[in-house]
């Protein structure tokens, strides 16, 4: 496919309350629309949410948080004066050709030697996702199954029926907004850990918060866990400096009966590169450190036990590579959300759907928080291509999957006019 056009867009959705976690909090939502055209006329859209705390919590300190905001939607821009004219094989091709890059322009214009690459992944996102659909418009792709490459089908293979919905749970989140998500059968909270402050009274806040979670969590029962019990996925967001730290927290886990009910920690350290997690007693994940498929294999090296997978914040093209390392190293995958809107969502829910069973889950698993984050998140289900199909609204705590969604693929290859319509004509 040989690009001849590019054109980009911002749509900005302001959030319902500050979105808080590695010691700080952003407030609105930059959504990137890329519009490519190829040479035989074909013409295809994709979306991409920013999110430069999460991606490199240095730059998000040292701007604004719109400066944050435009210099990693700049990188969006670069990418797109870099491929048009030039002609790849499909969207895997195109991503190799320009993440590197985008990644050393990125280096340059934050000036930031030691940058992370997740800040440049998430601005490759829309155009990672506008090439995947370029490529099914030609080759008349209409189903996610067969978007898929012949070489990573055998790791999606699955059809799960139910995927959690893992819906956030911020240092902010009122204590009535959090039974209510427990009300309507949510039975895995994805607890943000890493309070502000020193690492000390980090510790302190971390462990009263999740006590108090505990308390009103522990009072709910479900069929849909191994256990019976409501779990809970931390989110460190690389808050933790030490691996003593953690061990105590923990500890008072431990003591507090609520050890058992941890399926899983995230990206725990700030160092990971540092830090092996063997002797912690709890399955722990990689996220925003896995940046590359060499990443996945250091970590399993330190004895994490899964791995977050991101295509709405790394991109579906490294997506694909990752599950496959870590399938073939026998740890399982989950998808994790960057406070995605609908559109964003089902892209990452076809992936949640096809991975195995996350241990200690009936089913697959899958952060998703737009109704905590987001004030006007029914509008925007509303403004969905497809706004009255079942598996948008979760039931009972999970998307509910069938024949109809799977033959749909979520409703990724209908047009989102919601952000087309930006566009000039």
């Amino acid at each position: 496919m040989q690009i001849i056009e590019t054109d980009l867009e911002i749509q900005r959705e302001p959030f319902a309350r500050p979105f808080a976690f590695k010691g700080s909090a952003f407030h609105e939502k930059w959504n990137l629309v890329v519009r490519l055209k190829d040479a035989d006329g074909y013409e295809a859209f994709g979306i991409g949410g920013l999110a430069v705390l999460w991606s490199d919590a240095a730059v998000f300190a040292a701007h604004t948080e719109m400066g944050g905001n435009l210099l990693q939607a700049s990188l969006l821009e670069f990418a797109l004066q870099q491929i048009k004219g030039r002609e790849f094989a499909d969207p895997m091709a195109l991503f190799d050709a320009v993440e590197n890059e985008v990644f050393s322009y990125a280096k340059a214009i934050t000036g930031y030697g030691d940058l992370r690459r997740t800040f440049a992944l998430i601005a490759l996102v829309a155009l990672d996702n506008a090439a995947w659909i370029l490529y099914a418009k030609r080759r008349g792709l209409t189903t996610f199954n067969a978007l898929i490459p012949e070489k990573f089908r055998s790791f999606l293979s699955h059809r799960q029926s139910h995927v959690a919905l893992v819906p956030a749970v911020s240092y902010t989140l009122p204590i009535d907004e959090l039974r209510a998500i427990l009300d309507s059968w949510a039975y895995i909270l994805k607890i943000k850990i890493g309070h502000p402050g020193d690492e000390a009274e980090m510790v302190e806040k971390d462990m009263a918060c999740l006590s108090q979670i505990h308390s009103l969590a522990s009072q709910y029962e479900t069929e849909m866990t191994d256990s019976g019990h409501v779990l809970y996925y931390l989110d460190a967001n690389g808050r933790y400096g030490e691996k003593g730290s953690m061990a105590r927290l923990l500890d008072h886990a431990d003591s507090e009966g609520i050890l058992d009910r941890i399926v899983l920690i995230e990206e725990p350290f700030s160092r990971p590169a540092d830090i092996d997690v063997h002797g912690l007693p709890a399955r722990f994940a990689g996220d925003e450190s896995i940046e590359t498929v060499a990443d996945v294999h250091i970590r399993l090296e330190q004895g994490y036990g899964a791995m977050a997978i991101k295509p709405a914040g790394k991109t579906l093209s490294l997506a694909f590579r990752m599950i496959e390392a870590a399938i073939l190293s026998n740890v399982p995958c989950f998808v994790a959300d960057n406070a995605c809107v609908p559109v964003l969502v089902e892209w990452n829910k076809n992936v949640a759907a096809r991975l195995p069973a996350f241990p200690g889950v009936k089913g697959g698993l899958m952060e998703s928080n737009g109704p905590e984050n987001y004030g006007t998140w029914d509008r925007m289900l509303s403004e969905y291509p497809m706004p009255d199909a079942s598996y948008l609204r979760p039931r009972s705590g999970a998307f509910v999957l069938d024949e109809n969604y799977y033959d749909q693929s979520g409703g990724i290859f209908e047009e989102p006019t919601v952000y087309t319509r930006l566009f000039k004509k």
